[in-house]
């Protein structure tokens, strides 16, 4: 039984007084509309309207059941409304999750100005290295960076921007060990290593003038797997390092760092924003994902030119 059916056509009966009428305003026969009566009493095991040849009347149990329906449908209403608007106009809470460095960097400041134009709506923001399961989790969105293509997934994957990684070093390194002016004069100096799930371990690949060359790295003083704290070592001169280019940047900007081999690139990755489902998209999940995607494209294209 289609209880919210037969309770709207109840109510329809119970306001016009007429089976016919009501059938008409709702788009269902007569006889419909009649069945639909018939099964709430079967239901309620009551009956809700006396009827004659030539009117409807509302039992006294009738008239208790009409008072709460029209609750019930109204609350309905409200919440078919709302739920349509979620679809039109940002609000609620944005549950985002984020790799560290780039959340920090890149996805607050954006949310700042996301916030700014959109009043109605909050943000529980979660920085980590990790890669959640969204549903379990009950994020909204995932910024997830990859080398390569994501994995087939029921998910719903929105490409916000590349990140090529280049190579750093302090200048007080540079300034005691010389400038290297060629990928093989790396291997006379202290290399780090950046060690994540889409860095390759012990070999860098480069792209530059020349088209692609490999380097296979001796061993070296650190290994660590935050590009964050590469950063602090790099700029505490302790040696040359691949950071990603948004990571990169701030340093680069204060003179902390310093651009080694910068004719070159090291290999790219590509950051992906992860949602649930395309179809009736919240509308706070809509317009985020694609004010972060013009905010870091502006980024890149201002401070990397």
């Amino acid at each position: 039984m289609n209880m919210l059916r037969n309770m709207k056509i109840f109510a329809r009966v119970a306001e016009v007084g007429s089976f016919t009428l009501a059938a008409q305003q709702l788009k269902v026969t007569t006889a419909q509309a009649s069945h639909a009566i018939s099964e709430l009493e079967v239901h309620l095991r009551t009956r809700l309207l006396n009827r004659t040849t030539r009117r409807v009347a509302l039992t006294e149990a009738g008239d208790r059941y009409l008072k709460r329906c029209t609750e019930i449908l109204a609350l309905l209403e409200i919440s078919e409304a709302e739920a349509g608007a979620a679809k039109l106009s940002p609000s609620g809470v944005l549950r985002i999750h984020a790799p560290t460095s780039f959340g920090q960097f890149y996805v607050v400041p954006a949310l700042i100005r996301y916030l700014e134009a959109h009043p109605l709506v909050r943000v529980d923001l979660t920085l980590s290295q990790r890669i959640p399961d969204l549903l379990d989790e009950g994020f909204d969105v995932s910024l997830q960076v990859t080398t390569t293509h994501l994995p087939d997934s029921a998910l719903v994957s929105s490409r916000i921007c590349d990140i090529p990684s280049v190579l750093c070093a302090s200048p007080e390194y540079i300034e005691r060990n010389g400038v290297p002016e060629a990928v093989s004069d790396l291997r006379r100096h202290e290399c780090l290593q950046l060690v994540t799930p889409y860095f390759p371990i012990d070999r860098w690949k480069f792209e530059g003038p020349d088209g692609v060359t490999q380097i296979d790295l001796p061993p070296g003083k650190l290994r660590v797997n935050s590009s964050d704290a590469l950063a602090v070592a790099l700029a505490e001169g302790l040696g040359v390092g691949p950071l990603p280019l948004l990571t990169a940047l701030p340093w680069l900007r204060s003179g902390k760092l310093v651009r080694v081999l910068p004719q070159y690139q090291l290999q790219t990755g590509t950051i992906y924003a992860i949602y649930p489902s395309r179809e009736y998209l919240d509308a706070k999940i809509k317009t985020w994902v694609a004010f972060l995607r013009d905010f870091v494209t502006a980024a890149l294209s201002t401070e990397h030119g």
